[in-house]
């Protein structure tokens, strides 16, 4: 389930919002199997979370919006 950064760092930003869309819509499938007991393997939430900041990261250096103070 992991996603890795050079998979990513190929997509143009169109696909990578794609791909965001997608993690975070599965993330939320994910607490809500937690919250209702028909999640057995927690650790998919980190999983998850993680590749939600993997993709956030890429399309923040992509796009160069950078906001560095």
């Amino acid at each position: 389930m992991n996603i890795r950064p050079s998979e990513l760092k190929n997509k143009s930003l169109d696909e990578l919002e794609k791909v965001s869309l997608e993690e975070q819509k599965n993330h939320f499938n994910l607490k809500v199997r937690l919250s209702t007991g028909q999640l057995s393997e927690t650790h998919l939430l980190k999983v998850a979370r993680k590749n939600i900041a993997r993709i956030k990261t890429i399309i923040n250096s992509k796009s160069g919006n950078d906001n560095e103070k």
